[in-house]
């Protein structure tokens, strides 16, 4: 059951070239995390330091939320980007706020 999440945060100030620059060399493990939670085209966008995140939960976004929040990989890889980035995150569920979808086209 393919589902969609998308997310929204924001680069601290001076810091959006280290932001590139961390995810440009991006952890093995961070990446493994990801893809056996189910997250694939997954993308980041940003306006100036405004980001958007976008990705697909081949799993569905409940299995994707539940496995980041008991992977130690993401713990430490959110521990490492706390100094360039800043998230407000669900307290239930621990992962960013999902944004609505107001429109899709296919």
């Amino acid at each position: 059951m393919l589902e969609r999440m998308a997310w929204k945060g924001r680069i601290k100030p001076g810091m959006k070239d280290e932001y590139v620059r961390r995810h440009d060399a991006i952890w093995p493990e961070m990446l493994q995390t990801l893809k056996d939670s189910g997250i694939g085209n997954y993308t980041i966008f940003s306006a100036g330091d405004e980001l958007f995140g976008y990705f697909e939960c081949a799993r569905g976004v409940a299995y994707a939320e539940r496995a980041q929040a008991e992977s130690p990989v993401v713990d430490r890889w959110n521990e490492y980007m706390r100094d360039v980035l800043e998230l407000d995150m669900d307290p239930e569920t621990g992962a960013q706020p999902k944004l609505e979808q107001v429109f899709r086209l296919e």
